[in-house]
């Protein structure tokens, strides 16, 4: 029977319970939400609505990255009768004003940092502390699935922006096809359960909430979300949560790709990858995924579909996954048909096609190839105050703007832009897609975008081109024409300056930014250079959209500020960087010449999951209280000061301790009460720590043996992992947060070396980054005496001449300066 709303899938959320609905990133700690989690604080979102008197109907504008509280904002309003606004995490503060005065929206929902002038606004990063226990009853309210649900607004220009009205009706038409195809595979799908998608798609575009908002829940299924468009860290996230389906856009696929080619590249081991490529073309899928299992087991074993949509899959990119051995599933549609018009069955795909109907809709193309769509599923109409305008045309057929084919068996084929085509003065039409298609076939290029150049009065195929650095664009194009019939040929190409092509919210090309350029002839100055500027005083700023600093040479850039700048650079070219060559860059001069040539990251620190293991927990825990702990009270027996500021609390804490001796570490687990002390991971120098693992120090193969057993040892006795000097911050503060996440306490040195005199030392604002990073109160730990002992050689101590003072734990709040936080540290060090 038909949902009479959506909002009967809330009802779903509490059947699942305790199931993990959601997994996200919060600073470096990592949260999973059951469905009754979100379905609980919906509910409490809903009931704050009631209160302010915002009611069915009313506009909330939903501003932020994809996180648990974005999907219980957006049932809130649901469960309400509210319409939803929402926009991209990126989208400018002028087309956000924009959206809302145009909405009239009654409340603002963002991330910390974002506001609008004159709009109320709730942070959604604080979302769950805000609302607290708030409680009572909901008024009944009749929704329907004629009943608006979100406005999505589509256009970037701020000065009329275009907002689809999407309601109830519009989501199930697409919804319940699904859901009953689905039904017919769950009894198989108890055998993998359950299965995990990760969402690379914002929520704000409506193929991001199908997959993340409304399919899961058919399921059971949990989704990851994930900022970080970096391949490496897009494959790590696979095998570390066990991903299933990858949801993406087709550049994430192309970037994948070439991630693996060079990786193979790398070791010497690309032309064997090509020749098993090439020899497993017909091959069984199990015999094809035999022979590629090394790269299965860089997604995990788990991992096995991506499933794409917002723009179209080049066949080459297609071909490569699928012979792979992973499925690949596309879709076709646009906002205003609710995402889907139609979509590849995952095991029944067609190649290059991008599926076939939905039930309940009707499809047709026009003489001139354009394709109409008819249903449930196509929006009413344009936001336009209090009326809207309508969407579709005669009889009902929206005109989607896109050419495309149908074949015998019903398949749908997407052949590009109608708006795109270009009519050539032979009166020839030639489909952008296919010279494209033609172009990425070709070594060296990365991506490319095929524009109309005028040509008296008609136009002629021009190639805009974002190539590899070695790449030559003219043999490139000379062999891509040759796939091509005389009237397709590209006789006008362009080398495109940057690193990449600016980009939509769903990594499509903004084709019309990029035709503006190459027609202005702006190609030939080096516009990159303003766009790293600007990024570079946005970390300096920290502050979004922020205008640049003008532009210097040096980058001045701290270390954390070098963190941010790397990550900032991997997530929007989607590329991985080495981050010791990194390090080395002082000029944007050297920035662009890394950026010409990317390279893969060579990560080399190892973080010891495996010393989290019950196994090696259990036998540090004997060793210590066995042998550490007896030996540290017969050499120095130290009086422990400030252990009732820990009375009550169980954990997890970031500890910060100056910095003495090589063996600070035994006089802290001394001064712990017992839970704390067997849950204690501490950061150590990461450069020491990989030259015990890779015995770099030594070159007789014995010493180097004895090196490994040392890293061995120190890393399962003492729970230790790498915090480099130089390079490496990311990895390892990510890795704190793993270790908080897992109920572990994390010790660091914040001062960064031994103490030259017995003062302490400034504090390095790392320190603050975790503060803020970890959402965990700091304890405030000095070691005194024990610098004197070191001084005179001593090995024991009397009872009591060594003091640990302990302080009282102390919360940040995440938008503090981390260079303020570490100062404020330091004064409390020293006052203990």
């Amino acid at each position: 029977m038909p949902r009479r709303s959506l909002n009967e899938l809330v009802a779903r959320f509490d059947d699942l319970g305790p199931q993990c609905a959601y997994v996200f990133r919060n600073g470096y700690r990592t949260l999973r939400w059951s469905y009754r989690d979100i379905a609980a604080l919906a509910r409490r979102f809903a009931l704050e609505l009631q209160r302010r008197g915002i009611s069915k109907g009313d506009r909330v504008v939903l501003w932020g990255e994809n996180r648990g509280e974005w999907v219980s904002v957006f049932w809130g309003c649901a469960l309400r009768g509210v319409i939803v606004v929402p926009l991209d995490r990126g989208s400018s503060q002028d087309f956000a004003g924009a959206v809302a005065g145009r909405v009239s929206a009654r409340l603002l929902v963002s991330t910390r940092g974002l506001q609008i002038a004159g709009v109320p606004q709730i942070e959604l990063d604080s979302l769950t502390g805000s609302l607290g226990r708030l409680d009572g009853r909901l008024d009944a309210i009749e929704i329907s699935r004629n009943d608006p649900l979100e406005i999505i607004f589509t256009s970037g220009t701020t000065a009329e922006p275009k907002g689809v009205v999407i309601s109830h009706g519009n989501v199930l038409a697409n919804l319940e096809p699904l859901e009953q195809e689905i039904a017919n595979y769950l009894r198989y799908e108890r055998w993998v359960h359950p299965l995990r998608f990760l969402d690379l798609l914002p929520l704000s575009h409506v193929f991001g909430q199908f997959l993340g908002l409304f399919v899961p829940q058919s399921m059971g299924a949990t989704v990851v979300f994930q900022e970080s468009l970096s391949p490496s860290e897009v494959i790590r996230i696979c095998k570390r949560e066990r991903v299933s389906v990858l949801i993406t856009v087709p550049r994430m696929l192309e970037s994948l790709r070439a991630k693996l080619e060079r990786d193979f590249e790398a070791d010497g081991k690309l032309d064997a990858f090509r020749s098993r490529f090439t020899a497993a073309e017909g091959a069984h899928i199990l015999r094809r995924w035999w022979k590629f299992r090394d790269v299965h087991r860089q997604f995990g074993w788990k991992f096995w579909a991506f499933i794409c949509g917002g723009a179209a899959l080049d066949e080459a990119t297609e071909i490569f996954w699928s012979r792979l051995a992973f499925a690949v599933v596309q879709g076709y549609g646009l906002t205003e048909s609710t995402s889907l018009i139609s979509v590849n069955h995952p095991f029944r795909t067609g190649r290059q096609s991008i599926g076939k109907l939905l039930p309940g809709r009707e499809v047709k193309l026009a003489p001139d190839g354009e394709i109409l769509a008819r249903g449930e599923n196509i929006a009413a109409g344009y936001w336009h105050g209090q009326g809207l305008t309508p969407v579709s045309g005669d009889g009902g057929w929206f005109h989607t703007g896109d050419l495309g084919a149908l074949d015998e068996q019903g398949n749908l084929y997407f052949k590009g832009r109608k708006d795109s085509m270009i009519v050539t003065a032979a009166g020839m039409n030639v489909y952008p897609q296919d010279l494209e298609a033609a172009l990425r076939r070709q070594p060296g290029v990365r991506d490319c975008v095929v524009l109309a150049w005028p040509s008296g009065g008609n136009a002629e195929p021009c190639a805009v081109l974002l190539l590899e650095p070695t790449a030559d664009a003219g043999h490139i194009v000379r062999d891509a024409n040759r796939e091509l019939a005389e009237y397709q040929q590209m006789r006008r190409w362009f080398r495109w300056p940057d690193a990449d092509f600016p980009r939509t919210a769903t990594r499509k090309p903004k084709v019309a930014e990029i035709e503006r350029r190459i027609l202005k002839q702006e190609v030939s100055s080096p516009v990159e250079r303003s766009s790293l500027a600007e990024l570079i005083a946005r970390i300096h700023s920290g502050k979004t959209g922020e205008r640049a600093a003008p532009l210097q040479e040096d980058l001045q850039l701290s270390s954390l500020d070098r963190v941010e700048l790397m990550s900032a650079l991997e997530d929007r070219y989607q590329v991985d960087l080495d981050e010791a060559r990194f390090t080395r860059a002082t000029t944007l001069g050297d920035l662009e010449k890394m950026l010409e040539g990317v390279e893969q990251r060579a990560t080399s620190y190892s973080f010891p999951r495996w010393a989290q293991s019950w196994p090696v927990r259990l036998v540090r825990t004997a060793v210590y209280h066995l042998l550490t702990w007896p030996a540290t009270m017969i050499l120095a027996a130290p009086r422990v000061l400030g252990r009732e500021n820990l009375r009550g609390i169980a954990g997890p804490l970031l500890v910060a301790c100056n910095h003495v001796t090589e063996i600070d570490i035994g006089f802290v687990l001394a001064a712990l009460p017992w839970r704390l002390r067997t849950r204690l991971a501490t950061a150590m120098v990461g450069e020491r720590l990989i030259g015990m693992r890779n015995g770099t120090w030594r070159h007789h193969w014995f010493w180097r043996a004895l090196d490994l057993i040392d890293y061995f040892l120190v890393v399962s006795l003492f729970n230790v992992f790498p915090l480099p000097r130089e390079s490496g911050f990311r990895e390892s503060f990510s890795f704190a947060g793993e270790l908080v996440d897992r109920g572990c306490s994390v010790l660091v040195f914040p001062e960064g070396a031994l103490t030259k005199d017995g003062a302490l030392q400034p504090l390095r604002s790392g320190i603050g980054v975790l503060a803020t990073h970890l959402g965990v109160p700091v304890l405030p730990v000095r070691i005194d005496g024990l610098y004197e002992a070191r001084v005179r050689g001593r090995r024991l101590v009397g009872p009591g001449k060594i003091v640990v003072r302990l302080g009282k734990p102390v919360s940040y709040r995440p938008d503090e300066n981390p260079n303020s936080i570490a100062r404020d540290l330091e004064r409390r060090m020293r006052e203990l």
